[in-house]
């Protein structure tokens, strides 16, 4: 029941906001509204911090199983185990974070606000929870919508071009994986996922699986080629949007490795790791120099996101369970400091100046000194420095990586030092760069609202930074089982040819 209840919740807070909250002039109470829809997001956390108490670490089975018959055709498998969990307690706590960070912004159409957010949940949860390929599917694509009305509805000047490069970019995407899925049905018979892992398809085949699901995946990271939508989509979008879209949107892709492709095709995706790490590599190089000549706070954050994208994606793609687990540290780590830039340079700087050029700054640790050190360990973060969460989880992606192939994690390590430049370069414009400007008359400090938002953010990364295995220690088991099955289905595969061979 917990596990319903938690992707219910929101559901259930949809329904409350558009029957009872209305006064007796028949207008809707906003403030009672965004209250409710607040507390809604809260408990729901709780819930999920519940599950996660309760959640055994020393078992590989999925856990709080449920099984529903009721919708169509279609049975929908429910669990969870030591790999999502964490993406589902990182999703209940970025969702009340998303509605306080617009809690003064968005006044009109409050209604539409909140149910997007909160439906957008729930889809985010059931992705992390479903147990069936098909499923998984059909709600990988469900949050497009909401997203394309959260874009076109509340975003800025040129909303409606980045709300269609969204949904035309990635709905094209994962119509390849769709491709991929059906042919899975067809040749199992079902898209159990506890099913088709114990399943073990010809060399070919496995190779077109890898190419359809790959393809979808490369373009939510997003890698090199496939990322326009993404910069048009973080600039344009509200400020809820962009932390949904870097927190939790783009660790779809770097779930979806651990669902289909690492337990799905292993004979494939060895063949072609090499390619995908030249593909990463040359992200991290593209989107870090296209992140040093920005002047735009909300364009280079959006850029930055797509360099810890490509370290994560390539660690977690590396087969060693230290990259694994690099790679889902930095994924958690990236949704707190990408999140906390994105309110500081979307919310706190835009809310008071209306500009996000970079140049009209500077000198603001002079009047904003409260936000000048929460924006430093978060800019610290970003670059990856020691006792933050990202120096973890990037430190082990690129050992991984260099384990794989040296050559590759060498040129994947320029991330350190190119996130060190484009981060501290930005904090350096924005927070000294001299005597304050004076382009704006006043410019105040933190107020409770934002300085409770980045606070969280700022000690989730800190303590888990210099206490990592509250993570770690339940992760081992899960990689430690994924990478046996990974290299039991390799092995029987090298069996099989030497069998023919003699």
């Amino acid at each position: 029941m917990l596990l319903s209840s938690l992707i219910l919740l929101p559901l259930l807070g949809t329904f409350i906001i558009f029957i009872f909250y209305t006064d007796r002039n028949g207008e809707l109470n906003e403030k009672t509204l965004k209250v409710t829809a607040l507390l809604i997001t809260v408990v729901d956390l709780f819930i999920s911090l519940l599950i996660w108490f309760l959640f055994d670490n020393s078992s590989k089975h999925f856990q709080f199983v449920q099984e529903h018959y009721t919708v169509g055709h279609y049975d929908i498998y429910l669990g969870l185990d030591g790999l999502s969990i964490y993406f589902v307690l990182l999703t209940t706590l970025i969702a009340p974070i998303s509605i306080i960070s617009n809690w003064k912004s968005i006044n009109n159409k409050t209604t539409y606000f909140l149910v997007i957010i909160l439906v957008l949940e729930s889809a985010l949860l059931l992705i992390y929870t479903v147990l069936d390929i098909l499923m998984f599917y059909i709600f990988f694509e469900s949050i497009l919508a909401p997203l394309f009305i959260l874009i076109g509805f509340f975003g800025s000047t040129d909303k409606l071009r980045a709300s269609f490069y969204f949904f035309l970019y990635t709905f094209m995407g994962s119509l390849f994986m769709l491709l991929s899925i059906i042919t899975v049905s067809s040749l199992t018979g079902c898209t159990d996922m506890d099913i088709i892992y114990k399943s073990d398809y010809a060399y070919i085949t496995q190779v077109f699986l890898f190419m359809g699901i790959f393809i979808a995946f490369a373009v939510k990271t997003p890698v090199i080629f496939l990322n326009t939508w993404l910069l048009k989509a973080h600039v344009e979008s509200p400020l809820s949007g962009s932390v949904i879209l870097a927190a939790i949107v783009l660790k779809l892709s770097l779930y979806g490795v651990f669902r289909l492709i690492l337990p799905l095709v292993p004979k494939a995706f060895i063949f072609y790791t090499h390619i995908i790490f030249v593909i990463c590599v040359i992200t991290i190089l593209y989107a870090s120099f296209s992140t040093i000549r920005t002047i735009d706070v909300k364009e280079l954050i959006a850029y930055s996101s797509v360099s810890h994208a490509a370290v994560y994606f390539a660690g977690i793609l590396s087969n060693v369970i230290q990259g694994i687990q690099g790679g889902i540290l930095l994924g958690i780590a990236h949704g707190f400091v990408s999140s906390g830039l994105f309110i500081s340079g979307g919310g706190v700087l835009y809310d008071r100046s209306s500009t996000r050029t970079i140049n009209y700054y500077g000198g603001l640790a002079q009047v904003m000194p409260i936000f000048s050190v929460l924006f430093f360990i978060l800019c610290l973060g970003n670059c990856g420095a020691p006792l933050t969460l990202n120096f973890v989880g990037e430190f082990m992606s690129l050992y991984g990586i260099f384990e794989r192939l040296s050559f590759a994690g060498i040129l994947a390590s320029s991330s350190i030092v190119l996130s060190a430049v484009y981060t501290i370069f930005m904090f350096n414009r924005i927070i000294f760069g001299g005597i304050f400007k004076g382009w704006f008359t006043y410019l105040p400090d933190l107020n409770k609202r934002e300085y409770s938002i980045l606070l969280i953010l700022v000690i989730f990364t800190v303590i888990l930074g210099i206490y990592p295995s509250i993570i770690l220690d339940s992760l081992n088991y899960s990689v430690s089982c994924l990478l046996y099955n990974f290299e039991s289905l390799s092995l029987s595969d090298v069996t099989n040819n030497n069998a023919h061979s003699l």
